[in-house]
């Protein structure tokens, strides 16, 4: 069964920097799983982030944009040739590792009879992973458009002010209808410390659900993250690290 965890926020919040702490837990505690990297978001930074210059999108595809590798192959029904399109635009991060850029997306009533066809090549995708991570647009509608996949975790990352965690409660509202109740929580990113106490008080007022705090460091360690992140995991709705 696929174990799926979903970044949301506003840009510039960091979901990009826990989506790669994420992936180092996960291969770190489960090192022979597949895991599926989606990039959702429409600045494709975590593309980037991996010297990713991504041209060859799941939009490009449903655009008729897409330059594949190689010829396409005669006799296709519409469903198979968008099975056989999106492995070609499958990027291989290392031997458990693929990652898949989205792009825009587009409205669940558009009449493209590609756009159903898709979400259901997707979910399919999707099944073959043990684990996938979505680095997401500003709330879960964005990924909603894509693919409608059950989110194991639902994280709004958030940086440790007030005026942004005001912005998480409204990312929360917009997102409720597309998660598990119960398992949409934020992750307070950049924290310092002497200004938690303001932070808690809105946090309880505005009835958020705290997963946990990252501190602000001066250069990104994605190991240092990801041991943060192992130290909330029991709390999240995946598969349970084993203790020695």
């Amino acid at each position: 069964m696929t174990s799926t965890i979903a970044l949301i926020g506003k840009s510039g919040s960091g979901k990009t920097t826990i989506a790669k702490a994420f992936l180092n837990l996960i291969k770190k505690n489960f090192p022979n799983s597949s895991i599926l990297l989606v990039d959702n978001d429409l600045s494709l930074e975590l593309s980037e982030s991996f010297g990713i210059k991504t041209r060859n999108t799941i939009y490009g595809i449903k655009s008729g944009k897409h330059e594949y590798k190689t010829g396409i192959p005669e006799g296709m029904s519409k469903q198979e040739f968008i099975e056989w399109a999106l492995e070609d635009i499958i990027v291989e991060i290392d031997d458990n590792v693929d990652m898949i850029a989205s792009w825009f997306v587009t409205p669940k009533d558009c009449k493209c009879i590609s756009t159903n066809l898709m979400r259901e090549s997707l979910s399919k995708l999707i099944d073959r992973y043990d684990f996938v991570i979505f680095d997401c647009e500003f709330d879960l509608k964005y990924l909603n458009l894509l693919v409608d996949y059950p989110i194991n975790e639902a994280i709004i990352v958030s940086p440790c002010n007030e005026s942004e965690i005001v912005l998480s409660s409204k990312i929360a509202d917009f997102s409720k209808k597309y998660a598990t109740e119960g398992q949409l929580r934020i992750l307070l990113n950049k924290v310092k410390k002497e200004k938690m106490s303001s932070v808690m008080d809105l946090l309880n007022t505005l009835e958020l659900d705290l997963l946990g705090m990252i501190d602000e460091y001066d250069e990104i360690d994605y190991d240092v993250i990801a041991n943060k992140l192992e130290a909330l995991y029991p709390r999240m709705n995946l598969p349970q690290i084993e203790m020695n």
